[in-house]
Order: structure tokens, then sequence, then C-alpha cells
């Protein structure tokens, strides 16, 4: 595959996201060989370079009936007077292949996934938001061992100017732009505080690891039970995870709690992963390229427990979310609880192109160990909870009670834990 993209990452990270897809493979930029040199000092060297990936890659052999040669000619005939206006012409052409997750990035947007699958940032490590009556920019939470904690950013600081410049009427995201830069370099914060004087603060850019695991012992009844919450899959996501159940476990903790709700996605690698961390025997996934081909990937017998777990998921838990919960759901290792899953069952892979740009296609389809597709159909749970407009509007504006007995998704796995008529961890296949 790809025999004419030279890789120079040591392997390909596949990528599950419900925003742009499913499994992605990061392949870096290298001219091919088909490229006429003409070509590449203008802006239709990068939509010959996507031209080609496309015609490599794409599952459907067939263009979905497109004639992708005629697209090629049909992109080269033009004249471009910027970059921008080939992006535009790359884009409507890839339109025409009918698969949203097959698509164009410009490097902005190539380098905010980038740093997304890799679960770091350059910042100095503040969760923002909006507060809604003081419209001010308001730290939810300094990120652990970043530049914003080490100098006392608390929870419910407000961010009143950044290098000098007022951030009245700025948006969250405006204001985490100005604040992120380059590692090494500084930037100056005025900070207000409840009941304090306003300060200024100089912090240094680093790059920071964004924690994607969150995890706790829930004291219920008698009982421990480990929470552990998994925003998505990024390449932090598996040390992580093993750090969770490695901490969990010294706790002696006699269930698990496995909270995917929300999680879009993310590495395929580390979905693997941490499905071997929960599975000791059994199919993962399989995937069918555009030839047909099948692969199926397996457990390797590392397994860290074997206590009971339930999953949570919900209509955004997506792609890699939906391979774990599939792989844990068919093979009889967990009960997945919730509500249907998002419906993510396609293979994507993601390349850089020359001009810092990037190209998401889909190559594959995967299945669930049982063989299930599905596509716009998703993982469909053993036990379905349903919750009113009021309990998901208590769970949206007051995230301290997810993973609490506010918590009804949360509630409800407890309750299977303890089985029928006892206080003791539910078998797993009790619950079918």
């Amino acid at each position: 595959m790809n025999q004419n993209i030279k890789r120079f990452s040591p392997l390909r990270q596949a990528l599950f996201t419900g925003a742009i897809a499913a499994v992605t493979a990061f392949v870096m930029p290298a001219w091919s060989s088909s490229v006429h040199t003409p070509l590449k000092d203008s802006p239709k060297a990068v939509l010959d370079e996507a031209w080609q990936i496309v015609f490599r890659e794409f599952v459907d052999g067939e263009f979905n009936k497109v004639n992708w040669q005629a697209q090629r000619e049909e992109l080269l005939s033009k004249n471009y007077t910027s970059r921008e206006e080939a992006y535009t012409a790359l884009r409507k052409s890839l339109e025409k292949l009918q698969d949203p997750y097959t698509r164009f990035m410009d490097p902005k947007q190539y380098e905010a996934l980038t740093n997304q699958t890799a679960g770091e940032l350059s910042g100095v490590g503040m969760q923002l938001t909006l507060d809604e009556k003081t419209k001010a920019i308001t730290v939810v939470e300094p990120i652990k061992n970043s530049p914003a904690i080490k100098a006392g950013i608390l929870p419910g600081d407000r961010v009143l100017s950044i290098d000098g410049v007022s951030t009245a009427g700025m948006t969250v995201e405006q204001a985490a732009n100005k604040i992120r830069g380059s590692v090494g370099t500084n930037v100056s914060l005025r900070m207000g505080r409840e009941g304090e004087k306003e300060f200024d603060l100089t912090l240094t850019r680093a790059r920071i690891e964004l924690e994607t695991v969150t995890y706790r012992v829930n004291n219920e009844g008698n009982r421990k039970i480990g929470y552990i919450q998994l925003r998505e899959f990024n390449s932090h996501a598996a040390e992580q995870m093993q750090e969770a159940i490695e901490a969990l476990t010294k706790e002696n903790v006699q269930a698990f709690v496995l909270d995917l709700r929300g999680n879009p996605g993310g590495l395929l690698r580390t979905s693997i992963d941490i499905a071997r961390m929960w599975m000791d025997t059994g199919a993962i996934v399989s995937t069918v390229d555009r030839n047909g081909k099948s692969q199926e990937i397996r457990t390797n017998r590392t397994a860290m427990t074997k206590l009971p777990v339930v999953v949570l998921v919900d209509g955004n838990s997506a792609s890699a979310s939906e391979i774990l919960a599939g792989a844990l759901k068919d093979n009889q290792r967990g009960v997945v609880m919730g509500t249907q899953t998002f419906g993510k069952a396609l293979v994507q892979s993601v390349f850089a192109l020359s001009d810092g740009s990037g190209l998401a296609v889909t190559i594959a389809h995967y299945y669930t160990p049982s063989g299930t597709d599905i596509s716009h159909k998703g993982v469909t749970p053993d036990v379905k909870v349903d919750i009113s407009d009021d309990q998901k509007k208590q769970l949206a504006t007051d995230p301290k009670l997810i993973g609490t007995p506010q918590d009804p998704f949360y509630a409800k796995a407890i309750s299977i834990l303890a089985g029928v008529g006892g206080n003791r961890p539910l078998a797993i296949n009790e619950s079918k």
C-alpha cells in the first residue's frame, strides 16, 4: 500500500474519529515520480499529489462511478492564482466521491489534527471557558504538570488580558489561539481571582501532554468501583489507561465502569492496545480493503484485569470507541450499556502533502468480532438507558455529576454490577 509514498514515521498510525472518520494512518510527504517537475512550484503540484493518493488508496475502486482520470485532467487544466483556489477545486473533486470522510485539510487543519492525535499541545496548559454570567474568559482547570499549574493558576481564575490585549469580547477559541505558541516562547497574562487583586504572570510555553484518561475509586455501599473515563484514543491514551487500571487494581476495586460517552475516536493502534488490556483472548476487529482482503486483529493474552466491567456509550461514542465496545460485547467480556452508538465503520489513512496540507482517504471497512457491520447503525447496547431531556441538561451543565449516583447511566451500571439480590460483583455472562 502506498508504494510511491516514502514513510518517515516508524509505523502507520490508524485513527478513528467520529468527526472526520475512522482508521487513519499518517504518512509523511514525498514527491511521486509522476508529478512533473514544472508542477512542483505551482498549486497544481498538491492537486496531483492528492489525486494520485486517492487513485491508489480509496476504498471504492470504481470511485463512486466517477471518472477519476477525467477529474485529474480537469484539476490540472485550470490555472490557479492561489493555493486557496486550488484547495477549493480539490475539495469539489473529492465531494463527487460522496464520502464525507475522504477530505482535504489545509495546513492549519492538518496541524490541528496531528496535534489532536498526538495528545499534545504547545501552550501553558489551561482549559478555558466563557463564564455565562460575567462573560469573562475563565480557567476551568489547569492541566497537570503544565506551566499554568506550576505558576499557581487555579480553577475559576479569570484571564483578563493576553500580551497586553484585553480579552473582553473574545471567544474562548480566540483566547486559546493567542495563548498557544511555540515551545520556549513567553506569554504575558493578567489574571483576576475572586477576593484578590489582579496580578500579572509571564509563562513559558511548553509541550503539554493532554490528560485523556481520568479515574477514581467510587465507594458504593460496601463495594469499591473503579470508574475510568476515556475521552479519546490519542497517542498517550494507552499508557494513561494502563496507569489507571494499575492504580485502581492496587486499591482493590471489585469491578470497573469504563465510560466512553462522548468519545469521538482516535488512533487505531491505541484502541487495540486498550482492548488487549481488558481482553485476554478473542478477536478485536477485522478490516476489509478495496480488494476484499480481510485482516483480523486479535488479543495477545496481556489482559491486566479479569474483573467485571460495564462500558458506558452514547450516540457520540464513535469509531475507536465502537471498536472497543464492540470487541468487549462480542467476546462477552463486558456489558455495553447506554444508547446506540454513532455508527462509524470506515477505515482511513491520513497523508501529509508536500505543502504542509493533508488528505484523509477512506481505505477500508471494519467489522466487529462477530462480523457485524455497524455503519450507520452503531453498536447496540446490551442494556439500553433512556434519560429525559432534563437529565441530559443537568449532566451537561454540571459535569461533576458524571460518574456519580446522580448520573442515570452510572447508577444503572452500579445496579448491574451488584447483581440481583446481592452485593457481589455481577459476572459478565450473567448480564446477558
